[in-house]
């Protein structure tokens, strides 16, 4: 009986094949008290799992094919990071000496503890790392048991014929780790759909870098859906069809087709330049996390990073920062693998809801006690720590002398703030000349992403290169709602009025100033904003490299004189969604 299953959609497109089930691999964890005597035997114990662990990540980093996405390596060094996190083994240790757990009972009691804590988290992106913190640990957990690795191998009952016949397959699983994903690109899968998972969690990242059409968060699908069903993952919509009709089947596979013609089609964009009809020239960057993530963006298209979460560098280090060097080699590896293009490194956007790991539990409760979005963090925690910003700065500005860097200035909101941040600047520049090292010339941006900063912007484009704008933020800011409370979480909405205004005119007062301004949050890569978002003069857009295609034919398509004349009906409407539909003519599904 033919049955539907609905999740999340993370990677576009539609797979058909045979469900392969992969069982949930969570491991039975044994509880009992140990003897002092044997608390060092234990800790041992756990030590020599952590080695085994890291040693099988390392070679399965060092073993990736030429051919891998480069997320993968940058998840696996998550992983290796989150291995290596003092938060997990020194306290895991505590655990065994002061309760005399076994290890594995206290590795169990860790992962509670800072799973709450991710929980907790208002990031969509940090949040969903809790996934990669389990799977650390179901693997150190395995290495306890000396049982095998959590890789994928056909559950009971899969005959040969599913793995070497001519059925495609598709796999069913409650998680896919990262690590593991390497079977799955050596494989024969052709999608796959899991319980858990949110838009931004690892497995939806590899997932559009491979663009292998994938479902997530479709709850109890590895428990619907038996051994070597029929099974249609729509990518487009989020929803699992479950023995198709025939019917259904050949409709499946006529867009299956069509699909793959228009990935074909898009492909061959890649290196086209992004201009509208009128002869608009448009800018499509790249976001990215990591240094690894550079080529990825330069191959899809990318004319520049317009963000590079330097965040990511501090994070899942114990107690340990970056140093200068670190930073500086990092920045300098990002550069070089963007050939000459620019690459706009934002100072780090730590604090509150991106907590570092030596903040102390108290510390941490204090902070998701109170509002975590208005507290010390980006710009704030960089000036309440002067030794670190002076160092994250030296090192952004080391690398500008290795090619076009542009620094951009998070969470701006105050005039204050601006002076002491560029004060820094001018300082950490002088340091250099004075050490006789090399700087070259650097842009320096804010991001508009707090309503006040946007209505005050005349005054900070006086200070400033450039603009960015974090639509991300500003949307929460704006409508104060806390994406992370599921009770609010609907009222999240970028086609709310008063964010569209203040989105216009944060782009009217930068262009009015001659000043380059870009958008860099979710908006950036959606195509449903493109045509609003260059009516309204947009002409620098900031995405993940797998949205480049998609809004590169939106560009090629729009003309602009055309546009801009019905931006004030958009802005004035109750309902700008439906008039922009209206207006510009927009499809309900946006072509890719």
């Amino acid at each position: 009986m033919s049955f539907q299953v609905f999740g999340l959609p993370v990677s576009r497109g539609v797979a058909i094949g045979r469900a392969v089930l992969v069982a949930s691999s969570r491991i039975d964890v044994a509880h009992y008290f140990i003897d002092e005597a044997d608390v060092d035997q234990e800790a041992e114990r756990l030590r020599l799992a952590r080695d085994a662990v890291a040693n099988e990540l390392s070679t399965l980093q060092r073993d990736l094919p030429s051919d891998a996405p480069p997320e993968l390596s940058a998840l696996l060094d998550v992983h290796l990071m989150l291995l290596r996190d003092e938060t997990l083994v020194l306290a895991t240790r505590q655990w065994i000496q002061d309760r005399h757990y076994n290890a594995e009972w206290a590795l169990s009691a860790q992962l509670e503890v800072l799973a709450r804590q991710f929980d907790e988290m208002e990031d969509d992106y940090l949040r969903e790392r809790k996934a990669d913190l389990e799977q650390v640990v179901e693997r150190l957990l395995r290495a306890m048991a000396r049982g095998p690795s959590t890789s994928y191998a056909p559950a009971p009952g899969v005959r040969p014929r599913d793995f070497a016949g001519e059925d495609p397959l598709v796999i069913v699983a409650n998680d896919i780790a990262p690590a593991d994903m390497l079977q799955f690109k050596r494989s024969v899968f052709t999608g796959f759909v899991t319980d858990v998972g949110g838009k931004t969690s690892h497995t939806a990242i590899v997932a559009r870098s491979m663009d292998i059409p994938a479902v997530v968060g479709a709850r109890e699908a590895s428990h619907l859906i038996r051994q070597d069903d029929w099974v249609v993952i729509d990518g487009d919509t989020g929803v699992v069809i479950v023995d198709p009709s025939p019917i259904v089947l050949e409709e499946y596979r006529f867009r299956q087709r069509q699909s793959g013609l228009e990935r074909d089609r898009l492909s061959r964009l890649r290196h086209t330049p992004a201009v509208t009809l009128d002869g608009e020239r448009v800018e499509l960057h790249a976001n990215i996390e990591l240094p690894g993530d550079a080529p990825a963006a330069l191959e899809a298209g990318a004319v520049g990073v317009g963000l590079f979460r330097s965040e990511f560098l501090f994070m899942n280090r114990g107690g340990e920062l970056p140093g200068e060097d670190e930073q500086f080699e990092a920045y300098r590896a990002a550069v070089e693998a963007m050939k000459g293009l620019p690459v706009t490194i934002r100072t780090v956007d730590i604090g509150a809801d991106k907590p570092l790991d030596r903040m102390s539990a108290n510390e941490l409760r204090h902070e998701h006690a109170l509002n975590p979005a208005l507290g010390l963090r980006a710009i704030r925690w960089s000036l309440s720590e002067p030794g670190m910003f002076r160092q994250q700065l030296r090192a952004i500005l080391r690398a500008s002398a290795v090619g076009k860097v542009r620094l951009l200035i998070p969470m701006v909101a105050h005039l204050s703030e601006v002076r002491q941040a560029l004060e820094a600047v001018a300082r950490a520049k002088q340091q250099l000349l004075e050490a006789g090292k090399l700087c070259g010339d650097i842009e320096i941006g804010a991001m508009i992403e707090v309503p006040a900063a946007a209505l005050m912007l005349p005054s900070l484009l006086k200070h400033f290169d450039f603009v960015s704008v974090g639509t991300n933020d500003l949307i929460q800011y704006t409508l104060a709602i806390d994406r992370a409370d599921e009770a609010v979480a609907h009222l999240y909405d970028p086609w709310h009025p008063a964010v569209l205004k203040l989105l216009a005119q944060t782009i009217a007062d930068a262009r009015a100033a001659g000043k380059s301004v870009g958008v860099c949050g979710e908006m950036a890569g959606d195509p449903a904003f493109t045509d609003l978002l260059l009516a309204m003069g947009l002409r620098n857009f900031s995405m993940h490299p797998s949205r480049i295609a998609a809004i590169k034919q939106r560009i090629l398509r729009a003309d602009t004189r055309q546009l801009s004349p019905h931006v004030a009906d958009v802005l004035r409407s109750d309902d700008p969604e439906a008039t922009a539909e209206r207006l510009f003519n927009r499809r309900a599904v946006a072509a890719e």
